[in-house]
């Protein structure tokens, strides 16, 4: 299906929001994770990387044939940097083949596609010699999971994604309720696993405003489900919604057979557009 060329209008409604030094500071704690040191596991055959990726939502893996190389440091430093992704070295002929590698490069695994493990490759003019900056961009914007906590830099990911339906779960994760409700939440995303992107917007972070405005939610409707996509610009939302797997799972289906309310969209064209 050819996106319709209002395809970004969500995409820049989001991105456009200005990063408080408060937030941007939390997102690079979130990526520096703890501070104990990790390794990468060496991976030395086919059996051995297959186990590895499919233990992981997220998994990187270095195909490097001299480990002296300067791109093997740089790698190391996105090993200690990104401390919930799982990273592999690996140096095997076989492994290499298994995964189409014809020289050095990083690759990313991701559990959330339409296909098993789907591969992501990094491009560089310079394989031996990598962009630290260029791998942890690489690395943020990529590392979608079954459910991806929604900000500035995952919002690239996410559209970058070719699944085109996008389910947001608006709340804050500050509620005594976050907890239960993501795992019922994370639940949910399983059944639609490579059909619909599943996203957090924590409702107690300022600049998510616009997303809840975006989608004509007021703070009393909250948490809410909204579901959106890409292609052109449909969108449904669930107010007041009580997360559970059973609602989740009716409320995603609904939308994938085409029955959601008009009022949204009658309403949005009455409505004079926000500008960007």
């Amino acid at each position: 299906m050819e996106a319709a060329p209002s395809r970004c209008l969500f995409l820049l409604f989001l991105i456009t929001c200005e990063l408080s030094p408060d937030t941007a500071a939390e997102i690079q704690d979130s990526s520096d994770g703890p501070s104990a040191s990790q390794e990468p596991v060496w991976l030395t055959d086919v059996p051995a990387a297959i186990e590895f990726i499919a233990a992981a939502e997220v998994a990187v893996i270095g195909f490097f044939q001299d480990v002296e190389i300067p791109a093997v440091s740089t790698f190391h430093s996105m090993v200690q940097k990104f401390q919930d992704v799982a990273f592999g070295i690996s140096s095997d002929p076989e492994v290499w083949a298994h995964y189409n590698i014809t020289g050095n490069t990083i690759s990313l695994f991701r559990l959330v596609s339409w296909v098993d493990n789907e591969q992501l490759d990094l491009e560089t003019e310079d394989p031996e010699s990598m962009d630290a900056t260029k791998l942890s961009r690489f690395l943020e914007i990529n590392s979608l999971r079954l459910v991806t906590e929604y900000n500035p830099v995952t919002v690239i990911g996410l559209f970058n994604s070719m699944i085109q339906i996008h389910l947001l779960l608006i709340m804050n994760k500050a509620s005594p309720e976050y907890e239960e409700n993501m795992l019922k939440y994370q639940k949910a995303a399983k059944l639609f696993q490579g059909k619909i992107l599943f996203i957090l917007v924590d409702s107690g972070v300022k600049e998510n405003g616009k997303v809840i405005s975006f989608f004509k939610l007021k703070e009393t409707q909250l948490p809410a489900l909204a579901i959106y996509r890409t292609a052109d610009d449909q969108w449904d939302t669930l107010p007041g919604a009580e997360v559970s797997e059973e609602r989740v799972q009716n409320f995603c289906e609904g939308f994938l057979e085409g029955k959601w309310p008009r009022e949204n969209h009658e309403a949005e064209e009455k409505t004079p557009k926000v500008e960007l």
